[in-house]
């Protein structure tokens, strides 16, 4: 499998490409600045793009959506408690606050479990609810993207709309921990020490993951 992890946008996001070599489709996880950037990439690679994923909702993971979806034609997924996060006007109105132009609506909800294939890979959906009610990590061919619900040492804020500390914990711990030690984790942002971790690294080292605070 292809694996570009690229920090884009004014956030610096790392967004994802994810392709399989034979067949040449792809996903792409969390567009989030930097278009022109991206759109080359994916042309210089000649891959086509199947799915864009948001692992959450919030506008610095989702504000390249509109533009690669309208290079692509490719539909743009998200868990459908996110998309209904987008609803609440308090939560409107909190991401409007940050300056991002809105995204278009997901034409595809997803809910954990299912899966999305492109070429030889499938991306296994995991509802890992806390930072926002409705994130996702995303896990294919032991490797797992983890938006801002996991990151290298750290773990992600919750004093957001829809975050909640305890689920989050709990989400970690029920989904992430069981997940096998050397899985490779693809964070949401370059928080810590290395910009790739592992499952059993971060049990070992992350007090948010069962590791010593």
């Amino acid at each position: 499998m292809i694996i570009k992890q690229l920090q884009l946008g004014v956030e610096g996001v790392f967004c994802y490409l994810l392709a399989c070599e034979e067949s040449r489709e792809a996903v792409i996880i969390d567009p989030c600045g930097d278009e022109d950037k991206l759109l080359s990439i994916i042309d210089e690679l000649q891959v086509k793009i199947l799915f864009i994923v948001n692992t959450h909702c919030h506008p610095d993971h989702t504000c390249g959506n509109a533009i690669i979806k309208g290079a692509s034609g490719a539909p743009i997924m998200m868990h459908k408690a996110d998309e209904q996060l987008l609803q609440n006007p308090a939560a409107k109105e909190y991401f409007k606050r940050q300056g991002f132009s809105p995204a278009p609506p997901a034409e595809g909800l997803v809910q954990d479990g299912d899966q999305l294939v492109f070429g030889n890979y499938t991306l296994h959906v995991i509802h890992t609810p806390g930072h926002s009610p409705g994130s996702i990590c995303l896990y294919c061919d032991g490797n797992l993207f983890t938006g801002d619900s996991l990151f290298v040492g750290a773990a992600g804020r919750v004093d957001v709309p829809g975050g909640d500390f305890a689920t989050l914990i709990n989400s970690l711990a029920g989904k992430i921990a069981v997940l096998p030690d050397d899985t490779v984790v693809w964070p949401g942002h370059d928080y810590g020490d290395t910009v790739t971790s592992t499952i059993g690294r971060e049990k070992r080292e992350n007090p948010y993951l069962g590791g010593e605070w």
